[in-house]
């Protein structure tokens, strides 16, 4: 038996969804049925519209989409404009105030406290420079995820940029596509320092060579099946093809189309990919898709380039990449300047004043990176002096500290019904305590933090040096919000995840279990050795012993339960936007 979202989709789906959004943003919030709600905004996502969390009934989130993180010139500023319009919210949040974007981990933006009724109003604005929020939510092919640097990297191996624009026009933006068995992701590598973190996704591409019929020719390597969340992370394994960027497309389509037709639609916590490559093994998919998806023979795996893969990886820095901030060369000889947005908020003034600085000293392009980071690209050599001087990127220093330069956070309780926990005013407050009581040794400059809210893990915990994820505790009788600490996980050449070593830690005492292992770190590691390689080094007994939770000056921003509340930062007794009206009413 189908599963009632199956059913809801079959109803409608992809496409015709518009329609029924800009009805209903017309007639009002109220003139959804409210027995029919669930099934409407589980549609909405597919146009990147969700619904916020309880008591925030008539508010929502907006996900934005482009391919690979590449904001055309003017794209940003727009998105900055609706940002300051339209998304202030009936409470401001007290870290960052009201009006901002979020930069995700998958190189796009979302925008909160969005109203349904100003939805069409935001699509024109939008739409009029080329944004869309099509396709980035649901069960569907979500943003494309690429090299932030594509076609820009002075070290790139093979441009796949074209490629990328293929996937959008060809692949994504097929609603005979559209109805997927569950969200879908889609990557691909060329830079060397493998910063689409190929093997976290569904089917990624990863630069590969190979010899054929005497000549070596520039490819990629396909693996399918990663994923994260539900405490069953998967790396994507090799799926033992080679493939010519000319015929990347087919066989990237045929993997679409193979998991679209044969992907579980009964049974929604194991039907991603990742569970259907465990299932039937990649022999099975690979033997399949050469008979009836594909109709070029599949060519064996090539030498890929994994080892020179340094992207979050916890290799040294000298070894490559850690991540795209800083002032690296272009392929042209102009310059991209990586800055660093802590937990990846930008308020709405600020977004704008970074698109004023892109056309300044650049073309006006950004590029995102997985990081929640931006990229301003194509400035000229003999000017990036005078852009590293201006104020908004002092503060968004290009080149932070290790703590500040790992962070990254995901949404939480501030707006998701999933979470369990309050991440990114936490995660900002823990950073600036960790700096003033925490003394690393000077060539430790990376140290990866992440927070995810909940075992969903939009924030990659299990990949970070550090991991935190979202739980529930008891502290003197009292529930607070409590996290798991894991600990040596990172991508690259041989990704692996977290080791989960201390669990249900409150969460104002996890930054004095930070402190204890980072302080054990820096008196116990080999001379150069990373924090992942340390990690890998010492046996998870002792770390779980270095990792002790401890109550510290650290003062937690939102300790109780936040679940219990409309909005973790709003007073007890203050008023939460009514399900119905959208008016404020009491609180209960």
């Amino acid at each position: 038996m189908a599963h009632k979202k199956e059913e809801w989709k079959e109803g409608l789906y992809g496409d015709e969804v518009r329609e029924k959004i800009l009805e209903f943003a017309e007639t009002g919030w109220e003139s959804i049925p409210e027995e029919e709600r669930e099934m409407w905004f589980s549609r909405f996502k597919f146009w990147g519209v969700f619904h916020q969390r309880t008591g925030q009934e008539s508010y929502f989130m907006m996900r934005l989409t482009n391919a690979n993180g590449r904001l055309q010139p003017g794209q940003l500023r727009a998105i900055g404009e609706v940002a300051r319009d339209y998304a202030e919210g009936p409470v401001e949040n007290p870290e960052f105030g009201d009006s901002w974007i979020d930069l995700t981990t998958r190189q796009s933006v979302q925008l909160h406290w969005i109203r349904l009724e100003d939805v069409p109003e935001i699509w024109e604005k939008l739409e009029a420079v080329g944004v869309t929020t099509r396709s980035s939510g649901g069960d569907t092919m979500r943003n494309i995820s690429g090299s932030p640097v594509a076609g820009k990297d002075a070290n790139e191996i093979i441009d796949t940029l074209p490629l990328l624009d293929r996937f959008q026009e060809e692949i994504r933006d097929d609603n005979a596509l559209c109805n997927m068995p569950r969200k879908f992701n889609i990557s691909i590598s060329g830079t060397p320092e493998g910063g689409a973190q190929d093997s976290l996704n569904d089917i990624g591409l990863e630069a590969a060579r190979k010899e054929i019929d005497g000549e070596e020719v520039l490819g990629f390597n396909v693996r399918v099946g990663g994923g994260l969340g539900g405490r069953e992370p998967r790396v994507a394994r090799p799926l033992d093809v080679f493939v010519t960027p000319d015929e990347a497309f087919e066989v990237v389509r045929g993997f679409v189309e193979l998991y679209h037709d044969h992907g579980d639609r009964q049974v929604r916590s194991k039907n991603r990919s990742r569970f259907f490559v465990d299932e039937h093994g990649t022999d099975w998919i690979r033997e399949l898709l050469d008979e009836e998806y594909v109709d070029a023979d599949l060519r064996t795996a090539g030498e890929d380039v994994r080892g020179e893969y340094t992207y979050n990886a916890g290799r040294p820095t000298e070894d490559g990449k850690i991540d795209f901030t800083g002032v690296h060369e272009q392929a042209d000889g102009r310059r991209y300047v990586g800055l660093n947005v802590a937990v990846g908020r930008l308020p709405a003034a600020e977004a704008i004043e970074l698109a004023d600085l892109a056309d300044e000293y650049g073309s006006g392009e950004i590029r995102l990176t997985r990081r929640q980071n931006p990229i301003i690209v194509d400035v000229d050599p003999e000017r990036v002096d005078e852009l590293l001087a201006e104020p908004l990127v002092a503060k968004h220093d290009p080149d932070p500290n290790a703590l500040v330069r790992g962070a990254m956070a995901c949404t939480g309780t501030e707006f998701c019904s999933l979470a369990l926990v309050e991440t990114k005013a936490r995660m900002a407050a823990t950073l600036r305590w960790l700096r003033d009581n925490v003394d690393l040794p000077d060539d430790v400059d990376q140290l990866k933090t992440h927070f995810s809210g909940c075992t969903a893990d939009c924030g990659h915990a299990n990949t970070a040096d550090i991991g935190l994820l979202g739980m529930r505790a008891r502290k003197d009788g009292e529930m607070v919000e409590a996290v798991d600490i894991g600990l040596g996980g990172g991508v690259g050449e041989e990704p692996s995840f977290v080791d989960y070593v201390t669990q249900r830690v409150p969460a104002d005492e996890a930054p004095g279990a930070i402190r204890n292992v980072l302080e054990a770190f820096a008196e116990r590691r080999a001379d150069g050795q990373t924090f992942r390689e340390w990690v890998d080094a010492t046996d998870s007994e002792t770390l779980g012993e270095l990792c002790e939770p401890e109550e510290t000056s650290y003062v937690d921003p939102c300790l109780t339960d936040a679940k219990q509340s409309w909005y973790p930062f709003a007073e007890s007794d203050a008023e939460s936007p009514d399900a119905q009206t959208g008016v404020a009413s009491t609180d209960d």
